[in-house]
């Protein structure tokens, strides 16, 4: 260590701080094994002279900041012209931050404000005038997104130099102080954006792009789009875009609408202007995530669209015929993005109307087409297929719209008009279809309907959604389940239910009576169906028809059972009798059915009298009355070409049984026919055109011809021949007659007869002594009756004046519907 002596006294109290510590107060020291301390808690700190310390100064404080400005004001002449600044930005940050410890960072923010201002004054602003006045649009917005692009790399190198003015003054000034970034957005807001011709070159030449790019015209052009979005983000960054930008741009907006409603909306046609303005909202609201607008400009695009192109367009997205046309192309597209429109504007209810006459027309078309009368059912289960699925999916499931449907459905198919199909009766046709269409699917499934099994492939793809089994669907009585469902679907738009009733009964009698249900537990089913939709009595007498046959079976076996035993018991063994299968019924719970006068064949009649003798014996009392016209028969029938199993109605067997009677060779007249099985001679030529006529012709007509005639002879038909052992030809039998619809139809209307007659004698005497109007009755009447359909007025009038006077003259006063009733 060196050491320097000194000859100047020393202060008392003073340190010498050239001075080296003494050898032996070190030796001591470190002889304690601790350093010595000079901290006297109770002395006080000991004070520490420096010596020759300058507190002033070299050069003035003012003088420093004229000095340092130069250089700072020439280095800001380099940055503004883009050139290389000829101090470093070390050198001049240090110029700026002494400035600042000498407390003249208030001068010196204002000497770089005025600099700034008289940069975008002069440079910046004096150029975009200059341009604003010659350039187009699109190039001054793009001169204008350089000028900024340009300030902003400016402000980045002016922050560096004076990044110490902006942390240790401008942060910690009033609120009137900006940062020096803050200050160059606000100068050039002030000096460059606020002169309104270049304000409103940028505002004009920013919507006038985004018009282009809806119209298509820079769809291609990255560098438009990019300079849109650098447009957008100047207005962003100069808080001018919700004060400055979004009038001008919902001025454009209103402009491009009612542009594009004239030129490109195709409103003349709802089926091209609906989804055209969907594509177009899909655009726009692309075009806002695209640009990244504002919520609020979301909003005010959606408030334009609204009222341009659906408000003001309701007259025509809401006129009937516009809208019928697209539901009878079915184009559930363009009719989901119509309601979707209209919800918009909470106008989707109001297509209600439309869609309620259309359900109601197509309907009525339907049910009174003749023509097509068997297919009545098939095309209303399609019809209504086709609008639930509308209503699920282009509609949404809105209850207006449902309700509309169900309401127009039940209305066009309770419609009633007197005609040939339902002999001038005001029986409803689709309750009579409805029950002849369950009565196939019960009887042959699916495939005993052509059209239904044509379609059930194109039905599950389409609305596949509604099968609640799909792994069950290729089960036969999965599949008899679901469409007896669909057929229980349009029964309970039906009324009146007595029109099904009659004829579901009559066929269900025939059914049971022939063994011709494909499945029993789908009959069961089907009778739990209506049970639980019409209440225990609609279904009483259907019930017991099942029991009757329980009961008739159960007889039959115990018969036969006898009939076993005595032959058994038999001393000598007795020819091998008939095979007699008869069902005992009761009267009241089945159809009526028509005697039919007919010879029965001896060996028949046998065997029925010795049941009929054993039946007596058992039940006294009981009466039995033979139904020969629902009898069928087998027989062994002998062919050249081989031998064959017919089965044969009992009438059939008659006929075919007198061929035994004559030679191969022979035949017998329709002269003779008729004598021999004395049948009515509309059942007899049923019955010959079914064996002489049809498919299977085991008897041959001479001359040949479709129709029987008087003149008419019958053979034999030897050369008969057929791939089946066992055929089937009493299918006449399961096929209804035209009579049989005639009486079941007015059968119904007298019955609908006695019962309005009925209702309106039971509110006579609810309503005796006192005075009722003839609208009033015919209301009360139509209450009463409501469960067997709706009545027209006429017939209740008609039916009014039957019951007045003079069966009921102390009953009721009737007064016309002018007149008081007091």
């Amino acid at each position: 260590m060196y050491h320097f002596t000194s000859n100047r006294p020393k202060p008392q109290g003073a340190i010498d701080l050239t001075a080296s510590p003494s050898a032996e107060k070190r030796k001591a020291s470190f002889s304690n094994h601790h350093r010595a301390t000079t901290f006297a808690p109770h002395q006080g700190p000991k004070k520490l002279v420096v010596k020759n310390l300058r507190t002033t100064p070299r050069i003035p404080p003012q003088q420093y900041l004229d000095r340092v400005w130069q250089q700072q004001d020439v280095s800001l002449d380099a940055i503004f012209s883009n050139k290389k600044e000829p101090y470093s930005l070390e050198e001049l940050y240090k110029g700026a931050e002494n400035v600042c410890r000498q407390g003249q960072g208030a001068e010196l923010y204002t000497r770089l404000r005025h600099r700034c201002e008289r940069h975008l004054e002069t440079t910046v602003r004096t150029g975009l005038q200059t341009e604003a006045r010659t350039a187009s649009p699109d190039d001054f917005l793009a001169s204008f997104a350089n000028a900024w692009a340009v300030w902003q790399k400016q402000l980045v190198t002016i922050r560096q130099i004076f990044y110490y003015l902006d942390q240790a003054y401008l942060l910690r000034s009033p609120p009137d102080k900006a940062t020096v970034l803050e200050t160059g957005l606000l100068l050039f807001r002030q000096h460059v954006f606020d002169e309104p011709a270049i304000q409103q070159k940028v505002l004009d030449g920013t919507a006038a792009l985004i018009n282009k790019d809806r119209r298509g015209e820079i769809e291609q052009d990255e560098a438009s789009q990019l300079l849109i979005k650098q447009a957008l983000d100047i207005l962003h960054e100069l808080a001018e875009y919700s004060s400055h930008f979004e009038p001008v741009f919902r001025q454009a907006s209103d402009d491009y609408f009612h542009w594009w409603k004239t030129h490109r909306s195709g409103k003349d046609n709802l089926a091209d202007y609906a989804p055209n303005c969907t594509r177009l909202l899909d655009a726009e609201m692309r075009r806002c995530d695209l640009l990244s607008l504002d919520r609020s400009t979301r909003s005010i695009l959606a408030q334009l669209f609204d009222q341009i192109l659906i408000t003001d367009e309701l007259d025509g997205l809401l006129n009937d015929d516009a809208v019928m046309d697209l539901l009878d192309d079915d184009n559930a597209s363009a009719l989901e993005q119509l309601f979707t429109l209209l919800q918009r504007v909470g106008s989707a209810e109001k297509l209600v109307p439309a869609f309620g006459k259309w359900i109601d027309q197509e309907g009525t078309l339907t049910v009174f087409d003749d023509k097509h009368e068997a297919d009545m059912v098939v095309n209303l289960l399609d019809f209504k297929r086709r609008l639930d699925h509308l209503v699920n999916h282009s509609f949404h499931k809105n209850d207006a719209l449902g309700n509309a449907m169900h309401k127009s459905f039940e209305t066009f198919i309770n419609k009633t008009k007197k005609t040939q199909s339902n002999w001038d009766t005001d029986n409803a046709k689709p309750g009579e279809m409805i029950a002849k269409h369950i009565d196939l699917l019960l009887k042959g499934g699916v495939k005993a309907i052509p059209k239904l099994a044509a379609t059930q492939k194109t039905t599950r793809q389409d609305d596949e959604a509604d099968f609640d089994d799909a792994a069950a669907a290729a089960d036969d009585d999965a599949e008899i389940n679901h469409h007896l469902a669909n057929a229980l679907d349009l029964f309970r738009f039906v009324q009146g239910k007595a029109v099904f009733e009659a004829f579901y009964k009559k066929d269900l009698a025939r059914r049971l009576l022939m063994g011709r249900s494909q499945s029993f537990d789908a009959e069961r089913s089907m009778l739990t169906r209506l049970r639980n939709e019409c209440g225990a009595s609609f279904t009483h007498n259907l019930e017991s028809m099942f029991k009757d046959m329980d009961l008739a079976r159960e007889e039959m076996m115990a018969y036969k059972q006898l009939v076993s035993n005595r032959a058994e018991a038999a001393p000598a063994p007795a020819p091998a009798p008939l095979d007699l299968d008869v069902k005992v019924l009761s009267a009241s719970a089945w159809p009526t059915y028509p005697d039919v006068p007919v010879n029965i064949p001896p060996a028949i009649r046998e065997v029925s009298s010795k049941f009929e003798q054993h039946y007596k014996a058992k039940h006294s009392g009981r009466k039995l009355t033979w139904k020969h016209s629902l009898a069928q028969c087998q027989l062994r029938a002998k062919f050249p070409k081989g031998n064959k199993e017919i089965l044969v109605s009992g009438f059939q067997a008659i006929v075919l049984l007198h061929f035994n009677d004559v030679a191969a060779d022979k035949s017998l007249s329709y002269t003779e026919l008729r004598t021999l099985t004395a049948l009515p001679d509309a059942e007899l030529r049923r019955t010959l055109q079914s064996l002489a006529c049809a498919k299977y012709r085991v008897l041959t007509k001479h001359p040949r011809g479709r129709d029987i005639n008087d003149t008419d002879t019958f053979i034999y038909n030897a050369a008969f021949s057929d791939t089946k052992l066992r055929i089937k030809i009493n299918q006449i039998q399961l096929k209804e007659t035209k009579e049989e619809n005639r009486e079941t139809h007015q059968r119904v209307a007298l019955d609908r007869h006695y019962e309005t007659q009925a209702a309106i004698v039971r509110i006579m005497k609810a309503r005796a002594g006192k005075k009722v109007t003839h609208n009033e009755l015919i209301v009360e009447v139509i209450k009463a009756t409501r469960s067997r359909g709706v009545l027209e007025q006429s017939e209740i009038k008609k039916e009014i004046e039957k019951s007045v006077s003079p069966f009921y003259p102390p009953l009721f006063v009737c007064f016309p519907s002018n007149l008081s009733t007091d």
